[in-house]
């Protein structure tokens, strides 16, 4: 069992002990769960009514956290990133691939494998495919034709990369993801709807995450392209010819319509959604359920549907709260005018 005292743990995060415990530390814990054995932290001021009540060991406060008890604290710049970099220390090993080629998979002709590849049961790889070193390809996940995979990437089980799409360096993709499906393009007409040719590819670049049960649509020409760095949550939805630079957040059950480019440091929180063919700026923060109807420049945040910046979407709700005292002052005036008939 890992233990460590409540000493070199405020070292390890470079934090500052309050208060002195002889107590050994040998897992994490939520404030709610947490025993004398195991450390917490307080990452939201929201839960600081639950550090009083906590039964852990220690906990990580922020510097600017006043104290009202005797507990055990390690004060730190940032409590979240401490408590993360003590995980690393208590969680159990990774769980190691072996390089090598499952009986069950299926390998078509000319595929390039790197060197320590992992190949899973029941996956399948497409023909003149090339796949980079040190890479693993989970159960039963799919890679088509002619797709070009770096080094040193992780593809949980069931996991779909259509022909000729291209993944970077060190991308991770989650279970029940498609990478390349096609784009939904059609042109309506009396006999029917008539389906547009999709023969474009996706690329994601390097050191990218994509959730579980993302669609990432292949490009109706050229490429859709997921920048460097850029992290996408679970359920999410990527149209063909869509742009999103690097180190952008796009989180769970948000939609970018075909041809929009979003700059780089773009956070897209819950449930948003952009209309196509629009540009969104640099450091553009997107709020839950925003919806976008229009460019946004560089730096803005923006609220509500349609998508407006913060002063003027406040001031919107304002009015609206506003609405019920002028229906009540109108039905008085009404009143009075009908007095005075």
């Amino acid at each position: 069992m890992k233990q460590l005292s409540c000493s070199q743990i405020a070292e390890m995060v470079n934090g500052e002990l309050i208060g002195h415990t002889d107590s050994l530390i040998s897992a994490v814990a939520s404030l709610e769960d947490a025993k004398a054995t195991e450390l917490s932290f307080l990452g939201n001021d929201k839960y600081a009514p639950q550090v009083k009540e906590s039964s852990a060991g220690i906990v990580f406060i922020p510097e600017n956290y006043e104290i009202e008890d005797k507990k055990c604290y390690i004060k730190c710049k940032n409590a979240s990133a401490a408590f993360s970099a003590i995980i690393d220390f208590f969680a159990p090993e990774p769980i190691q691939f072996e390089a090598g080629v499952h009986p069950s998979a299926v390998i078509a002709d000319c595929v390039e494998l790197g060197e320590n590849v992992h190949i899973g049961p029941n996956a399948v790889i497409g023909k003149s495919t090339k796949i980079g070193d040190n890479t693993v390809v989970g159960a039963c996940t799919v890679i088509g034709e002619e797709a070009i995979i770096g080094n040193d990437c992780l593809f949980h089980p069931n996991v779909s990369i259509r022909e000729r799409c291209e993944i970077g360096h060190r991308c991770i993709i989650h279970s029940g993801t498609a990478i390349g499906s096609d784009g939904f393009g059609f042109i309506p007409g009396k006999d029917g709807h008539k389906k547009i040719p999709q023969v474009g590819i996706v690329v994601l670049e390097d050191d990218v995450e994509i959730g579980s049960c993302v669609t990432i649509d292949r490009a109706r020409f050229g490429k859709t392209r997921i920048g460097i760095g850029t992290k996408i949550d679970n359920l999410v939805q990527v149209a063909h010819n869509v742009e999103i630079g690097s180190h952008c957040f796009v989180v769970s059950q948000s939609g970018i319509a075909g041809s929009t480019k979003l700059g780089n440091f773009v956070i897209m929180a819950a449930q948003a959604g952009i209309a196509g063919h629009l540009e969104v700026g640099n450091g553009v923060t997107m709020m839950g359920r925003a919806g976008v109807t229009k460019d946004i420049p560089d730096g803005q945040t923006i609220f509500g549907f349609p998508a407006v910046p913060k002063k003027e979407f406040i001031k919107q709700n304002l009015k609206l709260k506003k609405i019920d005292k002028l229906e009540k002052l109108l039905k008085e005036l009404k009143s009075e005018i009908n007095s005075l008939k």
